[in-house]
């Protein structure tokens, strides 16, 4: 048989890279942000389209942008005659989510090649996590070389996890923390997201209650500095700018502007000294796949998610 291989990339950026560094196989690059609105388990069900264009709907024009931006390339790519396929996912949870998706599709489309993975993440003598774009050239082709064979328990696995992050309850993935895989970055993630679940003393998730954090330590001069701050220290999300800037919006109450600085207001260091819980007043209908995050606490002593009550 021939062999031919498909690259699956995170984004449109990686493809000028990789043809730089000699890698002129067929490529799909699967554009979506899978971590945050309504999923459904089968990408090509009429559920997660409607799902997903509800969602975005604020960000796209018309459903044929979103089909030919995103499903497209998706669902008409004949996966079968391929004998390898590889894909290149960093080691956020905005990157996995998307991974564990295609991963998913791959198995129900019953595809038996070789299935490998290039994860970015630490890179030797750096301080700093590094995503794909961030790599050199010589960093990049390093990781082509060294990339991940998938095996089939890895792919199930996979599949296991963006099915449980497509239900209504996400308190099972503690039982996946621990799980060995070829996924150098899942156990990270795993609790990143976790940490997405509003925290039993005070109602914001971790993410919330750092960004609150950075504000009281930082002199922080407007939300655009704080965005800037905040995209590179945000650890395992990989959110973008549109992302962070809605999650500083939403903690406007917490903080205000005081002689051309951000302080925190009261209210502010009630939350981050966990004196009060502001779980009923943050309380929104934001969706993790089909998961309400009101719904559930997040415990930090144990690490683990629990039905709200």
């Amino acid at each position: 048989m021939l062999q031919k291989t498909l690259h699956i990339l995170n984004g449109d950026s990686l493809t000028p890279r990789l043809a730089k560094i000699g890698v002129v196989d067929d490529q799909l690059v699967w554009r979506e942000m899978l971590c945050e609105g309504k999923t459904a388990y089968d990408l090509k069900s009429d559920a997660f389209k409607e799902a997903r264009i509800d969602y975005l709907s604020p960000f796209i024009d018309t459903e044929i942008t979103y089909d030919e931006s995103f499903l497209i390339p998706l669902l008409t790519t004949n996966f079968a005659k391929y004998t390898s396929i590889i894909l290149w996912f960093e080691y956020d949870l905005f990157c996995h989510i998307n991974m564990l998706a295609a991963l998913s599709h791959i198995k129900q489309l019953k595809i038996s090649s070789n299935i490998y993975l290039v994860c970015s993440g630490w890179v030797e003598n750096d301080t700093q996590l590094k995503g794909l774009g961030e790599l050199s050239d010589e960093q990049l082709q390093a990781h082509y070389k060294n990339k991940i064979l998938l095996t089939e328990a890895d792919i199930e696995l996979a599949d296991t996890l963006w099915k449980l992050y497509c239900s209504d309850n996400h308190i099972d993935f503690k039982n996946y923390v621990t799980t060995r895989s070829s996924f150098p970055y899942l156990t990270n993630c795993i609790n990143a997201h976790l940490k997405r679940f509003p925290g039993i003393a005070n109602g914001l998730n971790v993410l919330e209650t750092h960004i609150l954090k950075i504000i009281r330590q930082e002199e922080i001069k407007s939300k655009r500095q704080l965005t800037g701050y905040i995209l590179q220290y945000q650890g395992y999300y990989g959110f973008g700018d549109l992302q962070i800037t809605h999650i500083i919006d939403k903690l406007s109450r917490f903080y205000e502007m005081q002689e051309e600085r951000l302080v925190l207001n009261r209210k502010g260091y009630l939350a981050v000294d966990e004196l009060r819980n502001f779980y009923d007043e943050l309380s929104d209908e934001t969706v993790f796949g089909n998961c309400k995050k009101y719904k559930f606490s997040y415990h930090s002593s144990e690490q683990i998610v629990t039905k709200y009550e």
